[in-house]
């Protein structure tokens, strides 16, 4: 078993986070993969770039998928989380996690948090 890493580049306030913790949470729960780090990122380390720089097209989907809502207090952050487990295991959670995040179905819809896997 090795250490592992999840990233989701997120547009979220910090319910949205705490939701996608929680996702995140119950599919590495149900894989008896162990959480050994969970961080959530506004800068990246050794870099002059921001959260925003790289993830501001997820404001921008926000702004399109939900016309005339205000965005609150969501911001463009990066969640990654460190995880002990095999590779097979580390992804089918990363495959668990972005289908949960937002489900696809027949019909338009929108994502509740919008995201991208980093």
């Amino acid at each position: 078993m090795r250490t592992r890493t999840l990233a989701f580049g997120l547009y979220a306030d910090e319910q949205g986070l705490a939701w996608v913790r929680s996702l995140v949470a119950e599919a590495a729960g149900s894989r008896s993969a162990r959480i050994v780090d969970e961080g959530v990122l506004r800068t990246f380390p050794g870099s002059e770039l921001s959260t925003a720089d790289v993830y501001g097209l997820l404001a921008e989907q926000w702004v399109w998928e939900h016309p005339g809502q205000s965005g609150g207090a969501r911001e463009p952050v990066e969640l990654r989380v460190r995880l002990v487990c095999s590779l097979r295991t580390w992804r089918a959670i990363r495959k668990t996690v972005i289908r949960t995040l937002c489900p696809e179905g027949m019909a338009p819809h929108a994502c509740r948090v919008p995201w991208v896997a980093a």
